[in-house]
């Protein structure tokens, strides 16, 4: 399965979730088998043999690209969730998002000292979401081996925003 085919299938939402934002819809890749077993292939591939022990997930799309590839990878799920959705103890973390801001967490006790982790997400936009993610991973004791998108828009510069990480995007807008 090509890169070219699972762009082809993510769709262009206009104006949603507010006036002037242009949303990169990549539900057809979750509904289409062949294509998102494709997509996480993409990701185990990178990954396959490097001891990777845990995936950790930012909610809400990157849950379901994260636990197929945690699967893939015999690894463990961590999710990084918005504030007050998790009910241990927790790191938070603040940020600035294209379109306003939020906070997110993690439990604390969420990785073993220097325990390698991806980070994965569907999408890098303005970077804030997986900048704060990734600091979180750090602060819990995690180390980020590399943060993974099936999607990067290019035009919104995230990638200078993630400079000290690892980052992989097959499909650039």
């Amino acid at each position: 399965m090509s890169i070219r085919k699972l762009k082809a299938a993510i769709r262009d939402i206009p104006d949603f979730p507010q006036p002037g934002i242009l949303f990169k819809d990549i539900t057809p890749v979750l509904k289409d088998p062949k294509l998102f077993r494709a997509a996480v292939d993409l990701f185990a591939k990178r990954h396959r043999d490097k001891g990777i022990r845990k995936i950790a997930v930012i909610d809400a799309r990157g849950f379901l690209f994260g636990a197929a590839l945690a699967y893939k990878l015999k690894a463990g799920v961590v999710p990084i969730r918005k504030k007050g959705k998790l009910p241990y103890q927790t790191y938070e973390e603040s940020y600035d998002l294209e379109y306003g801001s939020a906070t997110l967490a993690i439990h604390v006790d969420a990785f073993s000292p220097g325990e390698p982790v991806v980070l994965v997400d569907d999408l890098l936009a303005t970077g804030g979401t997986a900048l704060a993610s990734a600091k979180l991973i750090e602060r819990a004791g995690g180390k980020v081996e590399e943060i993974d998108f099936l999607v990067e828009l290019g035009f919104l510069n995230g990638r200078a925003k993630l400079g000290g990480y690892n980052l992989f995007a097959p499909i650039k807008y």
